[in-house]
């Protein structure tokens, strides 16, 4: 009985990443394009309202995990060590460099940005010529209130968005299909990563699910979910950079 109750779980899970997200989350956004010039409040109910469809199905995993046979190590909330099992020592150490100076990049912008006026006008005028391109740039923050609102956000988006496409899915796909190699398990999950982000284009689902493999792989590389989670913050966290 109990592994029935973990496979309904799992198939409720994969149901949520191919339906909700894709489709349901396209649809909001362009609900919200249309309204946000005309209420000042509709980005704010935006970000209420992203926030609550990720943490419940992050706290129905977390929920699972809890009542039934499944570790929370199983989905990914270990000490990160280097796992060369997985995929070969050379894609291991590869990915866990990559990690590391894309990590230090990022937080030496953040730094650079919050203590030099000359290096701030200039990230923000490159942030915003990128977003002005982009599918998603109405959803970024244009008000103090937005943009404190925004690291909750960011927190939201790396905890749950690891739990749920890093940690849980990836290991419910191995779970469910063992026959299937990791490498396949890998691009499946990484696609359904980018399809969650419908809302920002083409080149957004495609940007995101090359994010989505490379944090699959830095993930199976490390055994753990906990620097991805860090590192999805960051990311998230210099989209407000540009005010």
């Amino acid at each position: 009985m109990e592994v029935d109750i973990i496979e309904i779980a799992f198939w409720m899970i994969i149901f949520f990443t191919v339906v909700y997200e894709p489709i349901i989350g396209y649809f909001d956004y362009k609900k919200f394009k249309v309204n946000v010039s005309e209420n000042k409040n509709e980005r704010m109910n935006y970000y209420i309202n992203s926030i609550i469809s990720l943490w419940a199905p992050t706290l129905f995993i977390l929920l699972i995990v809890s009542l039934t046979e499944l570790t929370f190590k199983q989905i990914g909330f270990a000490i990160p060590t280097i796992q060369t099992e997985p995929l070969g020592p050379i894609i291991t150490y590869i990915a866990i460099a990559i990690g590391l100076l894309y990590f230090l990049s990022i937080l030496y912008s953040i730094v650079r940005y919050h203590v030099s006026d000359k290096f701030k006008e200039k990230f923000s005028q490159a942030m915003k010529k990128e977003q002005a391109k982009s599918e998603f740039y109405l959803i970024l923050p244009t008000t103090k209130k937005e943009a404190k609102f925004w690291n909750v956000v960011s927190v939201t988006a790396g905890i749950t968005e690891e739990v749920i496409y890093r940690g849980f899915l990836i290991f419910a796909f191995s779970y469910l299909f063992p026959s299937l190699s990791i490498w396949i398990v890998i691009l499946i999950v990484s696609l359904l990563f980018g399809l969650a982000h419908t809302y920002q284009g083409t080149l957004g689902v495609v940007r995101t699910t090359i994010i989505g493999l490379f944090f699959s792989i830095l993930y199976l590389s490390l055994g753990s979910i906990l620097p991805l989670i860090v590192l999805h913050f960051f990311i998230d966290y210099m989209g407000k950079l540009s005010d």
